[in-house]
């Protein structure tokens, strides 16, 4: 396993444990702002590790696909991009 991937599963890790806990903080009834706050580390979390993903992604596959001569998979790659990009921001 690559040093990038290590390090996204570290932040999923970490963003697992953080989700257990907003889980307990729930059911303990504790405060809304606290389990707020709980989340937005989460959601940092997931957002590193999906940045690592796409920066590891565009470092291997899709540049070995851009290398190539085969226009097709070229297009697919792009287009497989622009697809995760739009499910990100959404």
């Amino acid at each position: 396993m690559s040093e990038k991937k290590e390090g996204t599963l570290i932040n999923f890790k970490k963003a697992q444990g953080s989700i257990l806990k907003i889980i307990k903080m729930v059911e303990a009834d504790e405060y809304c702002i606290n389990i707020m706050q709980q989340n937005l580390a989460a959601l940092g979390l997931l957002k590193s590790a999906h940045q690592m993903l796409m920066e590891n992604h565009l470092n291997t596959c899709f540049k070995k696909a851009m290398e190539t001569s085969n226009e097709k998979r070229k297009q697919e790659m792009i287009e497989e991009i622009l697809k995760i990009t739009k499910l990100f921001i959404k």
